[in-house]
């Protein structure tokens, strides 16, 4: 039994937020922030949260693969920012697109969230529990932004993205490659809520607001490490040759770090897509962004592999190849 991508969506907020935008916020030049990350805008809810998005990037999906509410029997949802601790977003996605069968939850990876989350739902379907999965990265990290920070406050956006995850008599879903390094976590983190109870010695009167801390230059390092890693580990456990590889889709963090992995890799950076200069940085919901672009400009070709790839917080790090075959409706 083979898995296959068989819809993607996306859903964005419409509030556009230029460099010139943050240049009334903090000091800082759209000159700087364009040279150092490639961005130019992101988009930032105005009042929808994680969920909204991550149910219209679904419905959009479900609607690209052809398939209706009730033939989908797995969600997994992966980011950072939910709207609450519980209900999850993949349960709130349940509830608002009526997805009556399905088992849902929601995982954590930081912008590797859905990588993790595609090789969690392809294994499932591939044991023969399920036969339709919604994937979903989605986030709203305009909640966790230190706006006082420049470093960190011009990176972000937010979205959502998914794809339909279906059963297939070929092979669409063809490798994954995964890791992770808790000993090097602290470089990029968002604190939770501090334990502060009747029996600690310490007790906060109430938890201090979470925000995105990171040190920029031990990401880059770790950044560029691990996607030349997991790029060619994903190619070897494929059996495809990179250079056979028309699209890398990389989580859109930076232009300099996606600039120094083609660089490095001798890889020519057009075969790179990105987005990052109009979206940002969406963490968990970047790769299915960029893929469902790709796929309603009408880039993927019946048969073309792709390789899918990211890093985020934890750390963690990891790719997908997938071979993309069209739905019927698209003419497959």
């Amino acid at each position: 039994m083979y898995t296959k991508i068989s819809g993607t969506g996306s859903a964005l907020p419409e509030n556009r937020v230029t460099n010139l935008d943050f240049e009334r916020l903090v000091d800082t030049t759209d000159e700087w922030i364009t040279a150092r990350t490639g961005i130019s805008e992101r988009r930032i809810s105005s009042g929808e949260n994680t969920s909204d998005f991550a149910a219209r990037a679904a419905a959009n999906a479900l609607s690209s693969a052809g398939i209706g509410p009730l033939d989908v029997d797995l969600v997994i949802a992966a980011t950072v920012s939910p709207d609450s601790f519980t209900p999850t977003v993949s349960c709130q996605v349940q509830k608002a697109l009526g997805l009556a069968g399905a088992t849902c939850f929601d995982l954590w990876a930081g912008c590797t969230g859905f990588i993790f989350a595609l090789m969690t739902a392809d294994s499932l379907i591939r044991s023969g529990a399920f036969s339709h999965a919604l994937v979903i990265g989605a986030e709203v990290l305009s909640k966790l932004v230190d706006w006082t920070d420049r470093g960190t406050c011009v990176l972000f956006g937010d979205g959502a993205g998914a794809v339909v995850l279906s059963q297939s008599p070929n092979p669409g879903v063809l490798a994954h490659f995964t890791g992770s390094d808790g000993t090097r976590g602290s470089v990029l983190c968002i604190d939770g809520i501090p334990l502060a109870n009747p029996w600690t010695a310490d007790q906060a009167p109430s938890p201090p607001h979470s925000v995105i801390r990171m040190d920029g230059q031990e990401v880059f390092k770790f950044a560029v490490t691990a996607m030349q890693q997991s790029i060619r580990r994903v190619c070897e456990l494929a059996g495809i040759d990179l250079d056979d590889v028309p699209y890398i889709i990389p989580h859109q963090a930076n232009n300099r770090i996606i600039e120094s992995v083609a660089g490095r890799m001798k890889i020519p950076r057009s075969r790179f897509y990105t987005n990052l200069d109009r979206r940002g940085n969406t963490s968990a919901a970047s790769i299915p962004i960029a893929l469902d672009e790709m796929n309603r400009a009408g880039v993927l070709k019946p048969q073309m592999p792709l390789v899918l790839v990211g890093f985020g917080g934890g750390l963690t790090w990891g790719a997908s190849m997938i071979r993309w075959i069209p739905s019927s409706r698209e003419g497959s």
